[in-house]
């Protein structure tokens, strides 16, 4: 559930998105731009889900109540020894995350798509070779192919991705030739809120989200513009 100024701030964004949409609309904008705006908008409601500082800085950390839901998974997860994997497509939300874990002292790595293939290597090396670092951190896309992270045997995603098999290969780094435990994986989503009707959308649309939310394949989905509305309805 979203904390009470969560889901405010959603509700915030929602309703402002709606009346941008019927003004570009009664503006006589291009279906294009229309597509555009909608998943600009649907961006930051997403965003919100995770943490309300993406969209409004000045929001307290404890605004987030699924970092809060990852704060009692962490805490318990290496209380009982286990290592975990956590992606996110966000990097500014991975971002927030590293000085919380330096002021707890929780070791972690981090990989994200602006390193260089070396600096990606140290850092699987450092946590493949470190049973003392209970914590990795990467984002999906860089972190969901070719790595192998059979030190970890637990998988959070923090936020969902919209084509199912990305998630299904970022787990499975934890799933690699030499895993001689069983891997957990968890999924955070934010309820009644664009997240849930996403994997709601998957099931029935899968192959026509593989690629809406992803800026490159934005313009050319196939998802058509009156459902990707539908996801900022409330």
């Amino acid at each position: 559930e979203p904390t009470v100024a969560q889901a405010s701030l959603y509700r915030e964004y929602q309703e402002k998105s709606e009346r941008d949409m019927i003004d570009l609309a009664a503006g006589g904008a291009t279906e294009g731009r229309l597509r555009m705006a909608t998943l600009t908008q649907l961006l930051r409601l997403r965003q919100i889900c995770c943490d309300p500082r993406l969209v409004s800085p000045n929001s307290p950390a404890s605004h987030s109540s699924k970092l809060e839901a990852l704060r009692e998974l962490l805490a318990e997860a290496i209380d009982d020894g286990h290592r975990v994997l956590v992606f996110s497509q966000f990097t500014s939300l991975l971002a927030l995350l590293r000085p919380e874990l330096d002021e707890q002292d929780i070791g972690h790595c981090y990989l994200d798509g602006s390193m260089s293939a070396k600096q990606r290597q140290s850092e699987v090396d450092r946590f493949q070779n470190s049973p003392d670092i209970p914590l990795f951190l990467l984002s999906l896309k860089a972190g969901g192919t070719g790595l192998n992270l059979t030190g970890a045997d637990t998988v959070v995603h923090l936020d969902p991705w919209w084509n199912p098999a990305v998630e299904a290969q970022a787990t499975d780094r934890a799933h690699r030739i030499g895993q001689s435990r069983t891997v957990t994986s968890y999924k955070l989503i934010c309820s009644g809120t664009v997240e849930e009707k996403v994997l709601a959308l998957q099931d029935e649309k899968r192959a026509l989200l593989a690629g809406v939310f992803e800026a490159s394949d934005a313009t050319s989905a196939k998802l058509s513009l009156t459902d990707l509305q539908s996801l900022l309805k409330g």
